[in-house]
């Protein structure tokens, strides 16, 4: 969309209309830097202020903040969440792939459904199922009998691996891959013997996977991601991992193998959660958190020790590292007060 009436977007937008509706907006922005034929939000009062001096031509925003706004707005409940909307309706962001494209590798028997679009230099293999409205971007290698779900896109060069389902109206980063084998093997007298994974990867609909994300195959039985689940780049999820629907895992996550996460779980940057253990239903495990053990209950759970000066730090780790002996101190002085 390159351009709407003020008026048409609040239609749209089920918003309440100050001002001129015959504005037109061209592009969005943030209160910093729009200018004029911009829309912009404010999404925290925090930053009233701004909005004396912001140049966009209407603003986003709740009614209690409308009478700080000289101009034109658009008056919703969330902010934030119209913000998202517009952003969707304004996306210029070009499709993967149009038509098929030069050098593609479809086999015979691939079954592909109506309008699919396939990149230059992709690989289907054979059994393929591709549904409606399917794209896939240039470079990607789809394994055989992997199944992919209407209106779901690739971008370039993602890799999917044999046996892998993913449902509808998914999207899948550059440089994701699906299905690859578990970190599975055995020591023999110091050999290491690979142990077969012969699970599936089994994805959702609705489900986002970020940039250079690996999901691994099963070992026997399916890795299974949920309906809704959004996942960021860079992240690792292990054989049999199972993700309950709508959870957000963000970037830099590893999980360990045989892990069971509910739905409606928020997993924050950089943690690492072991494996053989199983997390309720509506967790929030804050950055960098070390899950360890098994969370039955739902709540906020953080761990680390947060960033210090390094003279502090040195300090707070030689504390750490003689906890076992200052324990056994306390109790010392605790039985002897105990006595007395």
């Amino acid at each position: 969309m390159s351009s709407i009436r003020l008026a048409d977007l609040a239609k749209q937008l089920h918003a309440k209309l100050h001002g001129d509706g015959n504005t037109i907006i061209t592009g969005i922005a943030s209160i910093d830097s729009a200018q004029a034929g911009q829309i912009t939000f404010l999404s925290n009062n925090r930053f009233r202020k701004k909005l004396s001096s912001c140049q966009a031509s209407a603003v986003v925003l709740t009614v209690d903040n409308l009478p700080f706004c000289a101009g034109s707005a658009l008056v919703v409940e969330n902010p934030y969440l119209t913000y998202a909307q517009i952003a969707q309706l304004m996306d210029t962001t070009p499709k993967p792939a149009i038509d098929i494209g030069t050098g593609a590798v479809i086999a015979s028997d691939a079954i592909l459904g109506e309008r699919v679009a396939i990149g230059a230099n992709t690989v289907i293999e054979s059994g393929v199922v591709l549904g409606d409205n399917v794209i896939i971007g240039p470079g990607c290698f789809i394994g055989k009998n992997t199944c992919i779900g209407s209106t779901t896109r690739l971008w370039a060069n993602v890799t999917l691996y044999h046996e892998i389902s993913i449902g509808e109206h998914c999207l899948v980063q550059s440089g994701a891959v699906i299905g690859a084998d578990g970190f599975g093997y055995i020591n023999d007298c110091g050999n290491w013997i690979k142990i077969p994974q012969l699970g599936r990867v089994i994805i959702g609909d609705r489900v986002e996977i970020g940039a250079c994300t690996t999901i691994d195959r099963g070992a026997l039985d399916d890795t299974r991601i949920g309906n809704g689940v959004i996942i960021d780049n860079q992240c690792q999820i292990a054989h049999n991992v199972v993700i309950g629907d709508n959870t957000a895992v963000a970037g830099g996550v590893i999980m360990a193998g045989s892990l069971t996460i509910g739905r409606c779980c928020m997993i924050g940057g950089a943690s690492v959660i072991n494996g053989h253990i199983a997390i309720c239903d509506k967790v929030t495990v804050t950055g960098m958190g070390m899950v360890m053990r098994s969370i039955t209950e739902p709540g906020v759970y953080s761990s680390g020790i947060p960033l210090q000066p390094n003279k502090e730090w040195r300090k707070t780790a030689a504390l750490v590292m003689n906890i076992n002996n200052i324990k056994k101190r306390i109790k010392t002085i605790e039985r002897k007060l105990s006595k007395n």
